[in-house]
């Protein structure tokens, strides 16, 4: 059975879905090309291999040969982005009055290539920070190669400079990679400073104003997001405006924790699991639900009956 009658009528429905959605997006995105997820993961895998040569990049060749192939992956990796940016910039051609100059994505990598060295200085300030942070770590090694944690935040360093020089596509993609494999979403332009611990991870989600500072620690489904978009209809939609949280240096927030708006988490704070914030908490505070009340044996009976008698 070959299905040809439903291939057809299919295909004939697909056909006019897409006529529908290029008429409503007015010919403005002609391009036939597209960043590529998969062509950036491996962008990202031998970027990773080039910072840490030995435990993400699986060296052995002993360090007189080291620089060599640090040399060799770091030239695959940027030769696919340089590639994927330029798709990119491929895309946005279409919303610009003037062309982007023929190397732009020349440009963009080289700039990108200046700043791993600083990126590896703050992952290692990461992977550092969540050794300290997480008493079931046996080294930092294990950290780096297992955490869910720290996968997401190596992706974020190597995103938000990208997103920083322009090639925002590329980067929520790289960012997106993280988030597939780990459950935490993080937008590339958020920005984070060094010695960032992200506790199990899952669930968690940073917007793109987020601001956070120094030696932050977040728990699982801790959410730094925006309030609903009151007034949106006056900015528009694709207006960028300060809409995430700041959390200042050496700030704890526990599991479940949601904070919602430009509100600003004071340095040393600690927010407790499960909190709602809508406003700006000072320095040094704890913010807390209400304690759960322990009752006696006998009142809990007692407690448990007359919801009974209401179910």
């Amino acid at each position: 059975m070959t299905f040809a009658a439903e291939i057809a009528g299919t295909v004939s429905a697909l056909n006019a879905t897409r006529s529908a959605w290029r008429q409503r997006q007015s010919g403005r995105f002609g391009v036939a090309r597209f960043p590529e997820p998969a062509a950036l993961a491996e962008a990202v895998a031998h970027l990773a291999a080039a910072l840490f040569p030995v435990r993400l990049g699986g060296f052995r060749g002993g360090e007189a040969r080291e620089d060599d192939f640090v040399a060799e992956r770091l030239g695959q990796g940027l030769a696919i982005l340089r590639e994927q940016i330029a798709r990119e910039i491929d895309y946005w051609q279409a919303e610009c009055a003037h062309a982007f100059d023929a190397d732009q994505a020349d440009t963009i990598v080289r700039h990108f290539a200046a700043t791993l060295a600083d990126a590896r200085m703050l992952i290692d300030s990461d992977v550092e920070a969540a050794f300290v942070g997480d008493p079931a770590a046996r080294s930092v090694d294990e950290i780096l190669i297992s955490y869910p944690g720290a996968l997401a935040v190596l992706h974020h360093r190597l995103a938000h400079p990208l997103h920083r020089l322009g090639a925002a596509i590329v980067a929520r993609v790289i960012s997106e990679l993280a988030n597939a494999r780990t459950g935490i979403d993080i937008h590339p332009a958020a920005t984070i400073g060094p010695s960032f611990f992200i506790d199990h991870g899952t669930g968690v989600v940073i917007g793109e104003t987020a601001i956070i500072g120094a030696n932050v620690r977040l728990y699982q489904h801790v959410t730094l997001g925006a309030r609903s978009p009151l007034g949106l209809e006056r900015v528009g939609p694709r207006e960028r405006f300060a809409r995430h949280p700041i959390v200042e240096d050496d700030v704890v927030i526990y599991a479940g924790a949601t904070i919602l708006g430009r509100v600003t988490i004071g340095r040393g704070a600690t927010i407790g699991g499960n909190v709602w914030l809508l406003e700006d908490v000072p320095p040094g505070s704890v913010v807390v639900q209400p304690e759960a009340i322990q009752l006696r044996d006998r009142e809990a009976d007692g407690l448990a009956a007359r919801l009974a008698g209401h179910a």
